[in-house]
């Protein structure tokens, strides 16, 4: 992938010779992403599949007794596992343009009051308080609703586990041409302007994070197969807002 042909002569054959170096490059840049992605996806599996190892072993040669709460434990690192082989499968059909969406007619404003709901006793527990503000009372969408709550889910998650006690978590919905804004906005420790391009990366974690680093990937590969578009802001113990548009 590392040849390239000089690019002069008449210029239909420049003009070839400028497509196919473009084309060597892109070639080039996926297979480095290619490449990127096996190690990253080994490097992901290798930690839930040790612990399951040590853990059974353990129970084989008895040190943990093979009790109900030891064989939870076995089990909840299987959930992990499973989870994860289910993102990157999200994450390989979105990358390849075949994520199937089941689009329908969608109160976008019902859906994140009810996703926001779902994350009241998560936020309680946090001692954050989750606001909601709409521009409307019924916005209709063509979208697939399970999707877009995977989405909502997503960044709420996020924003909880960024954000102090006593912290306002808000969700604002509005109408932006032919299409609809969302944004949540945190208030917490925020990032610097160099660490916010890249949250969108697969498996790119911040020095707070817990996850896999694909749920804000996978959350773009969704906004995109809807044909929106989404983006984030930041700065330095000011919080963080993450918005998306969705025609």
């Amino acid at each position: 992938y590392s040849a390239r042909v000089e690019e002069h002569g008449p210029p239909p054959i420049r003009a070839l010779a400028h497509s196919f170096n473009t084309m060597t490059e892109r070639l080039q840049h996926a297979d480095r992403l290619r490449r990127e992605l096996m190690a990253d996806v080994a490097h992901e599996l290798r930690t839930p599949l040790s612990v399951l190892q040590g853990r059974l072993e353990g129970l084989l040669d008895g040190v943990y007794p093979r009790d109900d709460r030891h064989i939870a434990e076995v089990l909840e690192e299987t959930h992990v596992l499973s989870r994860l082989i289910d993102d990157l499968r999200t994450l390989a059909l979105t990358d390849a343009g075949a994520l199937p969406l089941q689009k329908e007619s969608t109160d976008i404003v019902r859906l994140v009051r009810e996703v926001v709901r779902s994350m009241e006793a998560a936020a309680a527990q946090r001692s954050v308080t989750l606001n909601v503000k709409a521009s409307a009372d019924n916005i209709l969408l063509d979208i697939d609703p399970l999707r877009i709550r995977e989405v909502l889910t997503n960044l709420l998650s996020n924003a909880l586990r960024h954000s102090p006690a006593g912290a306002v978590v808000t969700v604002s919905v509005e109408t932006i041409g032919e299409g609809v804004r969302v944004t949540v906005s945190d208030m917490g420790q925020g990032m610097p302007p160099e660490e916010v391009p890249r949250i969108f990366d697969r498996f790119y974690k911040g020095a707070e994070s817990r996850g896999s680093g694909l749920g804000l990937t996978i959350a773009k590969g969704i906004v995109t197969a809807h044909g929106g578009e989404i983006g984030a802001s930041s700065q330095p113990g000011k919080g963080t807002a993450v918005t998306f548009t969705l025609p």
